[in-house]
């Protein structure tokens, strides 16, 4: 499958690739993942992304890895998460700590919410926050999700559960910018 690029001003969310592990391995074996099922060993999460890069092939959908568009350096992931058991899809965010506090989480979560639902046609998606988990639950609000106390967790796992709705058609441009 081809995994589309998206750009906005600044970033470019692409296709993620295999030097990009590093990276992605230096995050979840650290506490900053504590909040995302972390930490975990060097081999589970290399597993974990390749499970990523494999959501795309099997779901036509996933992460994207997060770059500047100047600079091909992955600052995280960002994107549409929907494993077998979860109960319904999700979009997720995943930024390293040097870039936090630039509103790139907001950049590339706008521009993954806008193609999830212009393109895929998604009524909603959901995302799955712990509740210590301060910036993600601010980041999903500043979005426009809404907190949905009657949606399942994933994994039996409490959390809070926010709700994106896809923009009503014929408000404006239809663009999510709208609606955070």
């Amino acid at each position: 499958m081809l995994i589309p690029t998206l750009e906005t001003k600044r970033l470019t969310l692409r296709a993620p690739i295999a030097t990009d592990v590093d990276a992605f391995t230096a995050f979840f074996t650290s506490d900053r993942a504590i909040h995302v099922g972390g930490p975990l060993t060097e081999r589970v999460a290399w597993r974990t992304f390749a499970a990523e890069i494999g959501h795309w092939h099997m779901l036509g959908f996933g992460m994207w890895t997060v770059t500047m568009k100047d600079n091909d350096t992955p600052l995280g992931l960002v994107g549409g998460w929907y494993p077998a058991d979860w109960p319904e899809r999700e979009i997720g965010w995943l930024i390293w700590g040097e870039a936090e506090g630039r509103g790139i989480a907001f950049e590339a979560a706008t521009a993954a919410l806008e193609y999830m639902f212009q393109t895929l046609n998604w009524p909603t998606a959901v995302s799955y926050i712990a509740p210590q988990n301060i910036r993600s639950i601010n980041l999903a609000e500043r979005l426009g999700a809404r907190l949905d106390k009657s949606a399942d967790y994933p994994d039996g796992k409490k959390c809070l559960v926010y709700r994106h709705s896809a923009p009503e058609m014929g408000d404006d441009d239809g663009g999510v910018e709208a609606y955070s």
